[in-house]
């Protein structure tokens, strides 16, 4: 899905959810679609006040459920006590492993198209559909174990 296509969909969502498309979500809504990579409630609001500097860190936490809601991020939770999110431009459908490096914390999404298959396969076995499922790898950085550093970190 394009990012103007998601800006759309997420324009839509508002309105069906009885809310407007304030200038502040959709400066969050940019700010999000604006990296690449997994971030936090609080990174989120630093990117969007780059790009609106009245985005309130209460906005940013009520439209993050929001933007969840509606497939448009992703919310990632490594038992860290912060959860992490990234823009979901595969539009819900791809399913993806998560490795989390345990040195750097840094996150890493390959894909992983059997994760479909096996969640139907075993939930069909006791008459049930699946709704969600993941599958996440903590894991440590072989570099860090050699060298004391991680080149992820920072």
């Amino acid at each position: 899905m394009s990012i103007p296509a998601a800006r759309e969909k997420f324009r839509r969502f508002l309105v069906q959810k009885g809310l407007r498309a304030t200038n502040q979500r959709l400066a969050i809504f940019d700010a999000a679609f604006a990296k690449n990579d997994h971030f936090t409630a609080e990174q989120l609001l630093d990117f969007a006040r780059q790009i609106d500097d009245s985005v309130s860190r209460a906005t940013v936490y009520r439209t993050l459920p929001i933007m969840t809601e509606s497939s448009l991020l992703r919310e990632v939770d490594i038992g860290s006590g912060e959860k992490f999110y990234r823009p979901n431009v595969e539009g819900g459908r791809t399913q993806v492993a998560q490795v989390v490096c345990l040195d750097c914390d840094k996150i890493f999404e390959i894909s992983a198209p059997f994760m479909e298959w096996y969640g139907s396969t075993v939930s069909s076995k006791l008459g049930l559909t699946p709704v969600s499922q993941r599958l996440q790898v903590s894991a440590h950085c072989d570099a860090f174990r050699q060298t004391g550093t991680c080149p992820r970190r920072g």
